[in-house]
C-alpha cells in the first residue's frame, strides 16, 4: 500500500472491526487457502496511488479458483486462462474502441495508469466464493469509496451490476461521474453490459478533463 493510501486509511487499521478482520484471516489461513496470497491482498492500493487514481472499477470478492485471484478486481496473472467476466469486458473493449483482445488477462496494466481495480472484499476461501462476506472488509471498502469521493473530484466510476451500484449512495454525483451497466459475466452480460461503451466514455471524459486516457 502506498504512502498517501496508508496515511488516508490509518484510522481504519486501528478500528476495533478491522482487528477482528485480521484476527479472522490469522485462523482462517491455518485452516484453509485463502486468496488472493497475503502479500497481493493490497495490491491495488499498491499499483493505483491515491494521488494518480482516475477510475474505479467495483467488484464483489476475488476469484476463488487456484492462480486467479492476485488483488484487483476482474485480473488475473500472466498465463492464466481469463474467466468468462473478464473475457466479455475484453469483448466491449475491442467492440466499443476497435482493438484486439489482449492475450493476457492481468490488468496491471490498467492499474499502472489510475485505474483502482478494487473488490468490496478482498478475501476469499478457495473454491467458496463470498465466503469472506460480512467478515469487515465491506466496512473497510465502503470507507475507501467514501475517501476517494470526498478528497477527490472528476473520478469516473464504472459499476457493472448491482453489487457494484449498491455503492453509489456513497459516491458524490456532484464532483464525480457515475456510468452504470449491468454486470459482465455471462449471466447478464446481454442485458446491457455489451453496448455500454464505457471505455470510449471514460477516455472521453478524461480528454474533456485534460487528463491522459486509458490504455485499455
Amino acid at each position: 500500500m502506498t504512502q498517501d493510501w496508508k496515511k488516508l486509511l490509518n484510522d481504519e487499521f486501528n478500528k476495533p472491526y478491522f482487528k477482528s478482520l485480521q484476527s479472522f484471516l490469522t485462523e482462517e489461513r491455518k485452516i484453509a487457502t485463502v486468496y488472493p496470497p497475503e502479500n497481493n491482498v493490497f495490491q491495488a492500493f499498491e499499483l493505483t496511488p491515491f494521488d494518480e487514481l482516475k477510475v474505479v472499477i467495483l467488484g464483489q470478492d476475488p476469484y476463488h479458483g487456484e492462480n486467479q485471484a492476485h488483488g484487483l478486481c476482474f485480473s488475473v496473472p500472466e498465463g492464466v486462462p481469463q474467466p468468462p467476466s473478464l473475457v466479455n469486458i475484453f469483448k466491449e473493449i475491442q467492440t466499443d474502441i476497435n482493438i484486439q483482445r489482449p492475450q493476457s488477462g492481468n490488468l496491471e496494466r490498467w492499474a499502472k495508469q489510475g485505474v483502482f481495480l478494487l473488490n468490496t472484499t478482498l478475501t476469499v476461501q478457495a473454491g467458496k466464493p463470498l465466503s469472506h462476506k460480512n467478515k469487515g472488509w465491506e466496512i473497510f471498502t465502503d470507507e475507501v469509496i467514501k475517501q476517494i469521493s470526498r478528497e477527490k473530484t472528476g473520478v469516473i466510476f464504472l459499476l457493472w451490476g448491482k453489487h457494484a451500484q449498491s455503492k453509489e449512495s456513497l459516491i458524490d454525483s456532484g464532483k464525480h461521474y457515475i456510468l452504470k451497466a449491468a454486470h459482465p459475466s455471462p449471466l447478464s452480460a446481454y442485458n446491457g453490459f455489451f453496448g455500454c461503451k464505457h471505455f470510449s466514455k471514460t477516455n472521453l471524459i478524461l480528454l474533456e478533463s485534460g487528463k491522459k486516457e486509458i490504455t485499455f
